[in-house]
């Protein structure tokens, strides 16, 4: 009984030095560790490592333990359900200036912005060439005939999209930008950047637009 009690007071003075992990091992090896390393002292000092800003204020109902298993790790990722619109559904109008003059306009269907660029320019740049060959999903159409905007020019750039299915209509962009390059247009990109990666993805974002 001794023994038991004094190798307990050994792990209590060992556990404030583990992490959380650690200590969520040590609650696996026997009925006497689970019991010392429950102490909501240890989980305390390690919440307060992990997020000093609750020894501002305390947590309102969660104990120590039950707040580092909730949100110590990042939760894992949820399977999108299916989105509720489809390319089939949509149409976009894309219309960009120049200054004061148009310089393309044209209504595209949804399948038709997918289809991608299939007769490159010989003399495009390598960051082009490697970024329409990188295998991520892309809305992306063929301008033909390509046009150039001169440098320095100011431009403008509306899109805006068409639900078949609502007969509604939302706004993607209206931005007005400086061109400090001579930009070659052979082709026109819908990207949501780092929001959306794939179809579903950017089906849930447009359907979550401001549809009017």
């Amino acid at each position: 009984m001794t023994r038991d009690r004094s190798f307990g007071e050994v792990l209590k003075a060992v556990f404030p030095l583990l992490d959380g992990d650690d200590l969520t091992s040590c609650m696996v090896v026997s009925r006497q560790w689970r019991d010392i390393a429950k102490d909501e002292y240890f989980w305390k000092c390690i919440c307060a490592k992990r997020w000093p800003s609750i020894c501002k204020r305390p947590p309102p109902t969660l104990s120590y333990h039950k707040l580092y298993q909730t949100f110590s790790k990042p939760a894992p990722p949820q399977p999108l359900l299916p989105p509720q619109i489809s390319f089939e559904d949509l149409e976009f109008y894309i219309d960009l200036w120049s200054e004061q003059q148009l310089i393309f306009s044209e209504a595209i269907s949804g399948p038709n912005l997918q289809n991608g660029i299939k007769n490159r320019p010989r003399d495009i740049s390598e960051i082009i060439t490697a970024h329409l060959d990188d295998p991520d999903y892309k809305m992306i159409m063929q301008v033909e005939p390509s046009f150039t905007i001169p440098l320095g020019q100011h431009i403008t750039v509306s899109v805006l999209a068409a639900r078949r299915d609502t007969n509604k209509m939302a706004c993607i962009l209206n931005k007005a930008l400086n061109n400090d390059n001579i930009m070659d247009v052979f082709g026109i990109e819908i990207d949501f950047c780092d929001a959306a990666s794939s179809e579903d993805e950017v089906l849930w974002l447009l359907d979550m637009l401001d549809w009017k």
